[in-house]
């Protein structure tokens, strides 16, 4: 028998107070609590909480408190990865974020979504559509991101940002909706390598 776990992870309409589900976010209550009660100088049972909780197959994710999550098992986080304060992650949906990705404070990724006819969405059904984060990206500060989108490769995205559509790679993107203000060019290279030689040259 298909139960509304099964739904909800593939993608299709599910009831999100079912019992089953509901217990599940619960855990995932229990653990944002025992990880938000942590202080940062405690990083050895961040790691272990994170690892416990989330897919971090390298186990040096950084997250700030306070986190917030539905369920935890459907985010998976690459290496290097930060995490500012009160970042939100409602997996309804898997959440698959690269290498080397910085998140800033305040952001949202946001897999879940709800029918737009009020019938349909008050009788409590809903659904979740993926996101994907690639490598090297650097998402601002109070960002939104909705279902459905990939964040492609080296993009960054400004602050205040909501992202509904796909942003492509080697992009910075900014604004509400979010729109591609340009690409990263060759230009940029050489500004931000001048300013790292020159921080190289002081710092010795």
């Amino acid at each position: 028998m298909t139960t509304e776990q099964d739904l909800m992870l593939a993608g299709k309409l599910y009831r999100s107070g079912d019992a089953e589900i509901a217990q599940l976010r619960q855990r995932a209550q229990g653990f944002t609590r025992r990880y938000n009660a942590t202080t940062e100088l405690n990083t050895v049972e961040r790691k272990k909480l994170l690892a416990e909780y989330l897919d971090v197959p390298s186990n040096d994710a950084y997250i700030e408190t306070p986190l917030h999550l539905d369920y935890g098992f459907n985010v998976h986080l690459g290496k290097n990865f930060y995490g500012n304060y009160e970042l939100i992650i409602l997996d309804t949906a898997a959440v698959t974020i690269g290498d080397n990705v910085m998140i800033g404070p305040r952001v949202s990724l946001l897999t879940a979504g709800h029918p737009t006819p009020v019938d349909i969405r008050n009788s409590g059904i809903e659904y979740g559509h993926p996101i994907t984060i690639g490598n090297n990206v650097w998402i601002g500060g109070n960002v939104v991101v909705n279902p459905g989108v990939t964040i492609g490769d080296n993009s960054v995205i400004g602050s205040g940002s909501v992202i509904t559509k796909d942003i492509p790679a080697n992009t910075i993107a900014v604004g509400n909706p979010c729109h591609i203000l340009r690409e990263i060019s060759d230009q940029d290279r050489e500004i931000w390598e001048r300013q790292a030689q020159e921080y190289h040259q002081l710092i010795g």
